[in-house]
């Protein structure tokens, strides 16, 4: 149930909500989740544009971009760390329409604490996520197949 943001100048991506949808795609097939609702209605990235002077390195230059994905600790091991950064850049590069820019993407995973990840209201743990996925995945299973 990831949390992606995207940081970039503005213009940098032509369309935004596909980038976001795929992004957010991307991740959630990282964390190897079962395709539930669940899971599909809590996984979204967000867009956020800057102006062109809000972005600098030292020497001036603000063609970056920023993607920070926040999931439940421990979701993704060494293998899905290094997997989703990839994909997530490549997909930045793709949106952008600049290949190079796979150089100047910078994507930063955080894991919020135990408890930490509030949805509906409520702060949740690991096993609270546990337990609504399993009570979803049983429903899905009493439903008649059609």
């Amino acid at each position: 149930m990831p949390m992606i943001d995207v940081y970039a100048v503005e213009g940098t991506f032509g369309d935004k909500h596909a980038l976001a949808k795929d992004l957010a795609a991307a991740v959630m097939k990282w964390e190897q989740v079962p395709n539930l609702a669940l899971f599909r209605n809590n996984t979204a990235a967000f867009i956020h544009e800057l102006a062109a002077d809000s972005l600098s390195n030292v020497v001036g230059e603000t063609t970056y971009v920023r993607v920070q994905v926040l999931t439940p600790v421990g979701v993704l091991d060494r293998t899905k760390q290094l997997g989703v950064v990839k994909e997530l850049t490549d997909i930045v590069a793709a949106a952008a329409g600049d290949p190079t820019l796979t150089d100047r993407t910078w994507v930063l995973l955080t894991e919020s604490p135990e408890g930490g990840w509030g949805v509906n209201g409520h702060a949740n743990t690991g096993a609270d996520l546990t337990a609504a996925a399993r009570a979803e995945l049983a429903a899905v299973a009493q439903k008649p197949a059609k």
